[in-house]
């Protein structure tokens, strides 16, 4: 065959379900000129030998909404394309046979009720009656989802691959992609053995092959196959006897999933970290080629042993089953399971699909948000956990086959609130400090870092305890908290994003970008990105120090997700600017609380006093002989400075601190005792209180955005009209009467036994001794004093709402000071 088309608006790589879903929603929506490219044939790779489960349940929040599609999708297409899918929905169970699994259910059941997912917590007795084979020695509960069930993968594919063509897309196999050309304009040559196409953009969704493409434009992508197996029962007599389809269960302990297939049964395990294989040849040296359309691996029995004992004394009738299949395909994996989605930072035009661990459930709804994403020049809503860009040069090969083995073992290991995972740390972001301080902390990992969460003292019970009610860490971040709000604390903010931007239209750019002003000279200020809808896409602190030139400062997490967007923009208007990443070069410690200028002070002649050097001033100064440009501001809300340097430097510049801190007994603090405190000082977070479902007035972010600024900024018109609409929600800060556990955040609020919103944040205030969260609810119940509830592991706690702050910023309780009013904390 040859290639119908020589220019397209979008290339698509890789025919398997990903691919052709998305081919689907661009064509459905009316984009002309969508070419999927397939080397083989359409579900060749790992689409064709999926287990082919659906499920409504993810413990992510926005990932349910891509579940919650695809299942609708799946449920309309046969009428649609008039192609058979194969779609069973009895429903499936995930099964308790611990304490803490009950609580973790209870858990993911108080972030239910804001999403339009059916899901129910039920009783041993309701497990049985719904699978009736099931030995119930060990069963506490069950966490039931009506809606979930499986669907034929390769039947899937072609219905919407018929979808797909009925709406004009063109599919073409087998036509393999042999090299990819960046030209100036940013269109892509994309080079087949048939001839070449010209692309306007193009998207990786090439599946196990998706590194060997990447490859091709120099990138090294985190991917790497895992052998999954899966095995398939002759009929059963007790299955065949029953009246209707079992339900799906996942013993969640034995670490495997099992259904009914016909009338036998299918189940597929997660093997341990130590036992499963990785197909780590491939990374190393490609996937061989001509081979992996649809091969499978060697299956291996005596692998997954221990999971089919647990299969047999979970469900007896599988004892006397003769296997009759066992199937061993390649998946492919991401360091943290979860796919990548969305334009790649660093190359224009060039957007990826790629590393599905669970390509069924997520092919429609991936397909919609990408579709939506790429029409619409922004993302229908915020799947951040998703982004590429959360990878960088520090996701070495031996980093993403660590994480993998890891993911893959942990696939039903418990979900606590501020998970850690160690295979593969530390990677090379390590800041000057880590080797002082890794015996002294529990350190979190944030984009490849390592950064100290809470420190030891004796008398602590250390290390890493998870947990969903309070736990080893709770009293000493109170210590630290009491620590920054009375003496001085030291704290690693180096995993921040920073980027310096400078060239003669740095200002015009940044007005442009930005819904704040441009600081000027000297100065600082916090700035959000928006998008064209009025969303906020991010939020930086932005500093000019010589004129014309600037440092942008975001969280770790948001580093290439913002340096691409703002990228993007530079080279669609063409502005003079050059922008560089310095990340990795500049290290930061902040230093905070009410002796903080007291300690800085002995070591630098230039003037600290509060007229001399006020809140958001920033300027380039000595310390103990060690340049620094020094940020008068502090995410505690107290006296404080960040002090950005040469990483180098960071060992020298902290020592120096500690050292003239003596007298004032400085310490140190980590990033739990932050949050509190930026919680009691109402300080939103971005990816909490803000993100791309919001915008920035219900947010309660109006003080930093200047609607009246001559520029016309991205998001301006949008945001005028969300203004003159009026609200329907607003964010509110909520007090809780808690016992022994906090809000963490996405849990649901109640008023008069509805769910009527979610909080967004939460923590224990340690200066008021009660919980504390952010929440939205709607604006008619957001006047303080409101009477609401929220619910924490299964029961619904009386909440109201208060006047923020909890407690006044050290900038705020000075200036009341000197206009002779008595300031509460």
């Amino acid at each position: 065959s040859s290639l119908g088309k020589d220019r397209a608006d979008t290339v698509i790589i890789g025919g398997g379900c990903i691919g052709v879903s998305l081919a689907y929603h661009l064509a459905k929506a009316g984009l002309k000129d969508v070419v999927l490219l397939e080397k083989s044939e359409l579900t060749a790779g790992s689409t064709w030998h999926a287990a082919g489960l659906t499920t409504y349940f993810h413990p992510g929040i926005n990932l349910k909404k891509i579940h919650s599609y695809s299942i609708k999708l799946y449920e309309k297409l046969e009428e649609e394309t008039e192609q058979a899918v194969g779609f069973h929905q009895p429903g499936s169970i995930r099964i308790a046979s611990t304490p803490t699994r009950v609580d973790e259910f209870k858990y993911q059941m108080s972030r239910v009720g804001w999403h339009p997912t059916e899901q129910y917590l039920i009783t041993p007795e309701k497990v049985q009656e719904l699978f009736p084979l099931l030995n119930m020695d060990k069963v506490l509960a069950g966490l039931y989802n009506p809606g979930d069930g499986h669907i034929d993968p390769y039947s899937l594919t072609m219905a919407l691959a018929a979808g797909a063509r009925k709406y004009g897309a063109e599919l073409n196999y087998p036509v393999e992609v042999t090299n990819l050309n960046c030209r100036s304009d940013g269109t892509w040559e994309v080079e087949t053995p048939l001839g070449i196409i010209l692309a306007k953009r193009i998207v990786n969704t090439a599946g196990f092959w998706a590194r060997d493409v990447g490859k091709m434009i120099g990138l090294q992508h985190p991917l790497i196959p895992v052998h999954h197996q899966y095995v398939v029962t002759s009929t059963i007599p007790e299955v065949k006897a029953l009246k209707k389809e079992l339900p799906v269960i996942r013993d969640l302990e034995g670490s495997y999933y099992l259904r009914q297939e016909r009338d036998g049964l299918l189940f597929g395990p997660y093997e341990s970290e130590e036992k499963m294989k990785l197909q780590d040849s491939w990374v190393t040296n490609g996937v061989p080629s001509g081979s992996f359309g649809k091969e499978l691996f060697e299956s291996d029995l005596d692998r997954i042993m221990e999971h089919i004992e647990a299969a047999m004394e979970m469900v007896p009738v599988l004892r006397k089953a003769d296997i009759v299949n066992t199937i061993a395909g390649p998946i492919t994996y991401s360091p943290d399971i979860l796919p990548m989605v969305g334009p790649h930072q660093g190359v224009r035009n060039y957007w990826v699909a790629i590393g599905f661990g669970y390509g069924i459930i997520h092919a429609g709804g991936i397909g919609k948000y990408l579709s939506d994403w790429i029409l619409e020049g922004e993302p229908p809503f915020d799947l951040i956990e998703l982004d590429p860009n959360r990878y960088g040069k520090w996701t070495t090969t031996e980093f993403t086959a660590a994480k993998a083995r890891e993911s893959y073992g942990f696939n039903n290991i418990v979900g606590y609130p501020k998970e850690e995972r160690f295979a593969g740390r530390p990677t090379e972001r390590t800041s000057g400090l880590y080797d002082l301080l890794k015996s002294k902390c529990s350190m979190g990992f944030h984009a490849g870092w390592e950064q100290p969460h809470w420190f030891y003292k004796p008398g602590d019970e250390t290390g890493y305890k998870p947990s969903f009610r309070r736990t080893n860490w709770f009293d000493p971040v109170g210590r630290e908290y009491k620590q920054v709000m009375e003496k001085v604390g030291v704290i690693d903010l180096s995993p921040f994003g920073k980027f310096r931007v400078r060239g003669t239209d740095s200002v015009k750019l940044l007005d442009h970008l930005f819904a704040n002003v441009v600081p000027k000279v000297g100065s600082t200020n916090i700035s959000h990105m928006l998008t064209p809808r009025g969303k906020v896409y991010a939020e930086l602190t932005v500093s000019q120090l010589p004129p014309g030139e600037f440092m942008l400062v975001t969280g770790s997490g948001s580093e290439l997700h913002d340096l691409r967007w703002i990228e993007e923009k530079i080279m669609r208007c063409g502005y003079k600017v050059e922008i560089e990443n310095i990340t990795d070069e500049i290290g930061v410690l902040g230093v905070a609380g009410p002796y903080a200028r007291q300690v800085l002070q002995k070591l630098t002649n230039e003037d600290l006093s509060d007229d001399s050097f006020k809140f958001l001033q920033s300027r380039h100064l000595k310390l103990s002989d060690i340049a620094v440009t020094a940020i008068r501001i502090s995410y505690t809300g107290e006296l404080g400075w960040e002090l950005y340097h040469r990483k180098e430097d960071s060992l020298a510049l902290y020592s120096a601190i500690m050292e003239a801190g003596q007298k004032e007994e400085i310490d140190n603090f980590g990033t739990y005792a932050l949050n509190a405190l930026r919680l009691e000082k109402g300080f939103r977070a971005w990816g909490a209180e803000m993100n791309c479902d919001t915008n920035p007035l219900e947010a309660g972010l109006e003080y930093f955005v200047r609607l009246n600024k001559p520029a016309d900024f991205i998001g301006k018109q949008a945001l005028k009209q969300i203004k003159e609409k009026g609200l329907k929600r607003r964010l509110v800060y909520l007090t809780l009467e808690t016992d022994d556990v906090d809000p963490e955040g996405n849990e649901s609020v109640w008023h008069n036994g509805k769910v009527i919103g979610n909080t967004t944040s939460g923590s224990f205030s340690y200066s008021a001794q009660q919980s504390l969260a952010f929440a939205y609810v709607p604006t008619e119940l957001s006047k303080v004093g409101q009477k609401l509830e929220v619910e924490l592991l299964g029961r619904n706690y009386p909440a109201s709402v208060i006047q923020e702050p909890l407690v006044l910023t050290e900038p705020t309780r000075a200036r009341l000071q000197r206009k002779g009013e008595n300031p509460k904390m």
